[in-house]
Parts: structure tokens; C-alpha cells; sequence
């Protein structure tokens, strides 16, 4: 047998590898501890992140559903009734408040009553930042502002551009920082009834009893064109971000859809009596009023409403001659499943639009007493506000002398979220 002494020899001198102790030694996780180990740190991850991924989700997802019309946030299912003690008055015009806007901030609102006034509110202090005064019949050459009750009135969404409109014809564009008078819009041959901007523009779309639809280049101080279909005045209008507006045909008892760039019109039957107000929910569906009581859900694809409630507001009058009460304002919470309706019964009423817009519920009514002849939800939906007066907005009909004329800012509490839901 043949013995390799060197091999033995190099073997011999190789030091044996020391065991490190039990606890210096590392931890090999299996597969199955490894996935779970990362699955709790992409927990962790999402909880501090949560505020971006809703974010991201409002910014990049929302406004794409915002442009199809499709976007319904469910919000009314949250709402509460808001405690009267938390209910706001804001008083500074002499007689009954027209209309209002809130600026897309939610820090600012603008109102204008029959007093021919104008005035900007600060939201959180309840000031009064200015106050454009009225002037009287006759001194139109030398007042500046309006001498005629001021029937509507738009913001742009970058709240540069004021815009209002009165009883005499007169469209007057302001610069809604300073309320310095910028220029006047000519052209209509009855008063203003309607006015709206289109969302992330300057461009101005007006309505009147004349019955016509024009349009209008603000930042060129420049009358654009005109559209005509409506058969009798109209009495409301609104537009969001597309080439379109939504205008109501009072005693035509029609709702149209105007497409500018089209220059064509869809129109849509329901309601028995003039339709008095308008305002869409989002790019597809919209909410009005009339003076038969009801308030109609409809959708641009259906020329008859998804839904009507009668009678919204009850009636009044003596037995047998009962009268449904008015509905002399709608508002929306734009791409929600909530809108409002007010009256002369002193209440606003809260609706919660069904599953794809296929119904209205009654959410509940907050006490507002006087003619509800405005109502505007703020951007972020944290509050309601409904402009009062003791008269209704375009005539003299009847008169609540309790009422007071101002502007109420209702907020609207929400029911505390559920963690094991979230």
C-alpha cells in the first residue's frame, strides 16, 4: 500500500473552522415567512402613504370619469342633519337675495340681491371684503354697477373674472379680487337670466328671456355667437367643462342641451310646469325645478327624466285648493350622489341620487325660513349655502315678512368613518 505522506503532511495543517455560537448565527426565513414578512411591510407602506394613493386617485383617475360623466362619489350615505346652532346667517343687502357663486376655493362668496347690490364675504370670518352698492333708475350713465335687479351671476374657476347679470339687459364683468369694474356686455334684448363659465376657461355662456343662448370671449372682452331654439324665456343655465351648456325653457317646459361647437341642441319633456332651475351633477346628468312642484333627475342620453319626485315640497293653500310649493332652486354637489331643492315652505331639502342616477331619496330638510331663491354647494362639500329672501327672486307673488334676507351657510356634517369598513 502506497502511502502519500505529503497530502497527509498539508491536511494535517489545515486548522479545523470554528462553530460560531447558536446566537451569532443568521436566520434563514423560508419562502412562506419571507412573502408575509413583505406583505406587512406593504401594509405599513399603504397606511402612511394612504394620502397620496387618494390623490393620485382624485388627480389622475377622477378627472378622466369627470369628462365621460360618469363619476358618482357615494357621499349622501355620510351626511347628517347640521345643528341649527352651527347654521350661519349673513346679512348686509336690504331686500331678498337672487343668487350667490362660491369661488372653486370654497373662501369666497359673491351675492346679489334686488337692491341691485353686490357683495364678497369672506367664509371663515362671515366679513364683508366688499360691497358694490346699487345704483337707482335713471343714473345708468354715471353709476357704476347695476341699476336693475341683478337676476344671475358666474365665477371663473381660477376666480379672476366675476360676471353678473340684471333686468336690464346688461351682462358686467369684474375683477373678482378687487370688485373693480372691468367692462360691460351688450347685446341681449330682455334681461339675464343665466350665466356660467366654462370650467378652466374664460369663456362666458349667457341666457336671457329673449330666449337666445350667447357666447362670449372674456379675457377679449369679445361677443363670440348666438344660439336660438328655446320657445319661450329662459329661466336658468349651466355648464361645466365641456363645449355645452344646460339651459331651462320656463313656459316651454323643455330642457336643452346646447353643443357650441356643434351648434346643435338636444332636447328633453318632462316636467308639467316652467321649469325655473337647472344645474348638471356631472357631464351626463343634471337636476331642475319647476313651478309645479316637482324635481326631475335626468341624464343627456334620455329625453324624459330617470326619475321625478312630485310635489317635492309639499303643498299649501286652503282645502281642496291646495298649490304645490315652488321649487324656486336646485343645487349638486358636482360628481356626487347629492343635490338639494328650496322653496317658499322654509325648508332645504337634501336628495340622495340612486345607483347610476336611477332614482331620488329624501336625505333630510334643514329650516331656512323665506324663499330659498338660491342654493350652491362649495367645492369640497364641507357646506351648503342658500341665498333667502322674503320674496321670490323674480316676482312678487307672495311675502314672508318673518324671513330675513341674507345668505345662509349650512354646514354639512359626515358620520365618523368606520375603520373596519376602511
Amino acid at each position: 500500500m502506497c502511502i502519500n505522506y505529503n497530502a497527509c503532511f498539508f491536511y494535517s495543517n489545515v486548522e479545523p473552522k470554528k462553530r460560531r455560537p447558536i446566537e451569532e448565527q443568521e436566520y434563514e426565513e423560508t419562502p412562506q415567512e419571507k412573502k408575509l414578512r413583505l406583505a406587512k411591510l406593504y401594509i405599513d407602506q399603504l397606511k402612511e402613504e394612504g394620502e397620496f394613493v387618494l390623490t393620485y386617485f382624485s388627480n389622475m383617475i377622477s378627472p378622466q370619469l369627470e369628462q365621460k360623466g360618469k363619476l358618482q362619489r357615494p357621499i349622501a350615505k355620510d351626511l347628517l342633519p347640521p345643528d341649527a346652532s352651527d347654521i350661519r346667517l349673513l346679512r348686509g343687502h336690504k331686500l331678498p337675495i337672487t343668487c350667490l357663486v362660491i369661488t372653486s376655493d370654497d373662501k369666497h362668496i359673491f351675492s346679489a340681491a334686488k337692491d341691485c347690490s353686490i357683495i364678497k364675504w369672506d367664509v371663515e370670518s362671515g366679513k364683508k371684503l366688499h360691497k358694490i352698492p346699487g345704483g337707482r333708475k335713471g343714473t345708468e350713465d354715471r353709476h357704476v354697477g347695476h341699476t336693475g335687479h341683478i337676476l344671475c351671476m358666474a365665477v371663473s374657476s381660477d376666480a379672476k373674472y366675476l360676471a353678473t347679470g340684471d333686468m336690464n339687459k346688461l351682462i358686467m364683468i369684474w375683477e373678482a379680487e378687487t370688485c373693480k369694474h372691468l367692462y360691460k356686455f351688450t347685446g341681449h334684448k330682455g334681461p339675464v337670466s343665466g350665466l356660467s363659465f366654462r370650467r378652466g376657461s374664460h369663456d362666458l355662456y349667457s341666457a336671457s328671456h329673449d330666449r337666445s343662448v350667447k357666447v362670449w370671449n372674456v379675457d377679449e372682452n369679445a361677443y363670440v355667437e348666438t344660439l336660438f331654439g328655446h320657445q319661450d324665456a329662459i329661466t336658468g343655465l349651466d355648464c361645466l367643462s365641456r363645449e355645452r351648456c344646460v339651459t331651462t325653457g320656463g313656459r316651454d317646459r323643455s330642457v336643452r342641451v346646447w353643443k357650441i361647437a356643434e351648434e346643435s341642441q338636444l332636447v328633453f319633456h318632462g316636467h308639467e310646469g316652467s321649469i325655473d332651475c337647472v344645474q348638471l351633477i356631472n357631464e351626463e346628468h343634471m337636476i331642475t325645478g319647476a313651478d309645479d312642484g316637482s324635481v326631475c333627475l335626468w341624464s343627456v342620453n334620455r329625453k324624459k327624466p330617470l326619475s321625478t319626485v312630485k310635489q317635492a315640497h309639499g303643498c299649501h293653500g286652503d282645502a281642496g285648493l291646495e298649490q304645490p310649493h315652488w321649487v324656486a332652486s336646485v343645487a349638486a354637489l358636482q360628481n356626487s350622489d347629492t343635490v338639494a331643492s328650496g322653496s317658499h315652505n322654509s325648508l332645504v331639502q337634501l336628495w340622495k341620487c340612486a345607483q347610476n342616477f336611477r332614482g331620488l331619496e329624501p336625505l333630510f330638510s334643514i329650516p331656512v325660513p323665506g324663499f330659498v331663491n338660491s342654493l350652491k354647494f362649495s367645492s369640497s362639500g364641507r357646506f351648503l349655502v342658500a341665498g333667502v329672501g322674503q320674496e321670490h327672486r323674480l316676482g312678487r307673488w307672495w311675502r314672508i315678512k318673518e324671513a330675513k334676507n341674507g345668505i345662509y351657510i349650512i354646514p354639512l356634517k359626515r358620520r365618523a368613518p368606520n375603520p373596519e369598513s376602511q
